[in-house]
């Protein structure tokens, strides 16, 4: 992201990060195409109004240089010139201030995925014979149907979806129940502990202790 307001900088950065991006910010040319060659990003959201080189000539000097990633502009500048200069440079998407950050963030979403670069989620979450179709509400092991509350399918949604990473209480809390019980993780360990037993054996859910639980593939 190169914007040189500083304010406006860490507001995308916040929210941006909450959406699940990961983010670089610079402020000028100069400091963006440094980071830019240091480690290639998957899109670019670019204002116009920069100090020194404008964005138009950084996309420029960018598509130049074979740097063919989605641009998407963000910018005050909204007379219809502008945009359909930015468009015809090589921009992917012009979007003007003020925005929407929900916004902001889908039409990157939909940027990645034309380009490829982001699959499309599917409705089926799987770790080796462990499957939940989300669309049916349906969770099985193996040939079996697993009988699950709400909560537990939570759960198991949350750490299908981080199959292999480690996560911890307080993760599992915020995004499960969307609240903090005031520190008590006692809650987590009771349904991962209701989980294990409706999964069965092998186990596939494991503790890593003094960090908080993993869903992984059965080691062979």
């Amino acid at each position: 992201m190169v914007d040189d307001d500083p304010g406006l900088r860490e507001l995308l950065l916040s929210a941006l990060r909450f959406a699940g991006f990961e983010v670089a910010a610079a402020g000028d040319v100069p400091t963006a195409l440094t980071a830019i060659a240091a480690r290639p990003p998957d899109a670019i959201v670019l204002d116009v109004m920069l100090p020194g080189t404008d964005g138009f000539d950084l996309l420029n000097l960018l598509r130049g240089q074979g740097v063919d990633v989605p641009v998407m502009f963000l910018t005050a500048r909204d007379e219809l010139d502008d945009r359909v200069r930015g468009l015809r440079m090589g921009g992917d998407d012009y979007l003007t201030k003020p925005f929407s950050v929900v916004e902001v963030a889908a039409r990157l979403e939909a940027l990645l995925r034309r380009a490829r670069r982001v699959p499309v989620p599917e409705d089926v979450l799987r770790c080796e014979d462990l499957t939940m179709d989300e669309d049916r509400h349906v969770v099985t092991r193996g040939e079996s149907v697993l009988s699950l509350s709400p909560t537990e399918f939570r759960l198991l949604r949350y750490l299908l979806a981080n199959t292999g990473r480690v996560v911890s209480k307080a993760q599992i809390l915020d995004h499960v129940w969307q609240y903090d019980f005031g520190g008590d993780a006692g809650v987590v360990e009771r349904f991962v502990s209701n989980l294990r037993r409706k999964i069965g054996e092998p186990q596939l859910i494991h503790t890593v202790r003094g960090f908080g639980y993993s869903l992984r593939p059965v080691r062979r």
